[in-house]
């Protein structure tokens, strides 16, 4: 398949450092992944010959990222509960302290988040509702080959994906697309390299399940 054609999806899992060059256009690849690169750039606003372009001068060769297309489905949500589950769970309360810190110490500034630390409790308590669902019914079903039977879990999965991203948007538009503004103390960097480890993070999360993990069991 021409590349331009090739879903957002199979690049990121296909072509290392794909994810990279989607992140610095910001073009969704997980909860968007299925439409086509044409459709990505046309979106992004960008050429979707130069897109293209871009990506081919990724280096094909050895890669320090994993291929978790020839991992089993065990591997795979081994991988996911322990990079991702668990250290989703360590991360968001120590961002809703940090948020909660700089919201009282610095609301009155215009460049200040407010609202931030609100958004980011409602992420945590969807998230870990969601993660439970995953480890109490739906990962142990795919570990059974139980995907024709996980059909609606499965949905349910992908439309609360949707929902983090909404609210990882939400987030970009509160923080200026997590950019530090000139005069921010210490735990204001802190929480907004904190935000950009937590967002690639949750991307590459969905990404997995959206993109592999739950297109196998389709």
């Amino acid at each position: 398949m021409n590349l331009i054609e090739q879903s957002v999806g199979r690049t990121a899992l296909t072509l290392p450092g794909a994810t990279r060059i989607f992140h610095d256009h910001n073009i969704d690849f997980c909860c968007g992944g299925r439409i086509s690169l044409r459709e990505a750039a046309e979106r992004a606003g960008l050429a979707p010959e130069a897109l293209v372009a871009e990506l081919e001068t990724l280096a094909k060769g050895e890669s320090d990222e994993r291929d978790w297309q020839s991992a089993s489905n065990d591997e795979l949500i081994d991988h996911i509960l322990s990079r991702y589950h668990d250290v989703h769970r360590q991360q968001l309360p120590e961002l809703i302290r940090m948020a909660r810190r700089v919201e009282h110490v610095h609301g009155s500034r215009d460049t200040c988040p407010d609202g931030l630390a609100d958004l980011l409790t409602e992420l945590h308590q969807e998230m870990e509702s969601h993660m439970q669902k995953e480890e109490q019914i739906l990962f142990p079903m795919l570990r059974q080959g139980m995907g024709a039977q996980a059909r609606d879990p499965i949905a349910v999965m992908r439309q609360e994906h949707g929902d983090h991203g909404e609210h990882l948007e939400r987030l970009m538009a509160l923080t200026d697309d997590i950019t530090v503004p000139k005069g921010a103390c210490t735990t204001w960097r802190a929480l907004y390299a904190g935000l950009r480890e937590f967002r690639d993070d949750l991307m590459q999360h969905i990404h997995l399940e959206n993109n592999l993990l739950f297109e196998r069991a389709g």
